[in-house]
C-alpha cells in the first residue's frame, strides 16, 4: 500500500474554547492547514517543534518514542490540538518529535473521527459512510 495523505486542519483547542465562549475573536484561533500523512503505524497525532510553535501550544510533558528508524527519542507532549477532516474532529494532544518532516495522523485520531484507510482507493474514508453527518441531520430535523 502507498503513502495516504489528507488534508487536515489543526486548531489551538484552548483558543478554539475561547473563540467559542466569545472571549476572542475566531481570527485569532491559532491554526493551520497540512497534508498530513495517514500513518495507521504512529498512535498518535505527530507534530514538528515549528508546528507546535505557530499554533502557540505549550508543552504539558515528555514521554519517550520509537520512531521509525528504530530510535527511541525524547518527545514533548502539547495540550490538546483539535484536529478537523471535513465534518469530523478530534482534540488530542500531539507527540512532537524533534526534526519531524511531516505530520503523521496516527491511529488514536483516526479511530476517534471514526476513520480508516480504504485500501483500494488508497484514501481517508468514514469507518461507516457518512454515518456522523446523518446523525447531525437526523438531530437537526427532532
Amino acid at each position: 500500500m502507498g503513502t495516504v495523505h489528507a488534508d487536515i486542519t489543526l486548531k489551538n483547542a484552548a483558543d478554539n474554547a475561547n473563540y467559542e465562549r466569545g472571549l476572542i475573536k475566531e481570527e485569532d484561533v491559532r491554526s493551520v492547514t497540512v497534508s498530513a500523512v495517514v500513518d495507521t503505524g504512529a498512535m498518535s497525532l505527530v507534530i514538528s517543534e515549528e508546528l507546535r510553535q505557530k499554533l502557540g501550544l505549550n508543552v504539558k510533558g515528555e514521554k519517550m518514542a520509537l520512531v521509525a528508524n528504530g530510535q527511541r527519542v525524547l518527545c514533548k507532549v502539547t495540550e490538546a490540538v483539535e484536529i478537523r477532516w471535513k465534518n469530523r474532529y478530534s482534540s488530542i494532544p500531539a507527540v512532537v518529535i524533534p526534526g519531524a518532516a511531516k505530520v503523521l495522523l496516527g491511529v488514536i485520531p483516526l479511530e476517534d473521527m471514526d476513520l480508516i484507510v480504504n485500501p483500494v482507493t488508497q484514501e481517508l474514508v468514514g469507518a461507516h459512510g457518512d454515518v456522523i453527518e446523518c446523525l447531525v441531520l437526523a438531530l437537526d430535523a427532532a
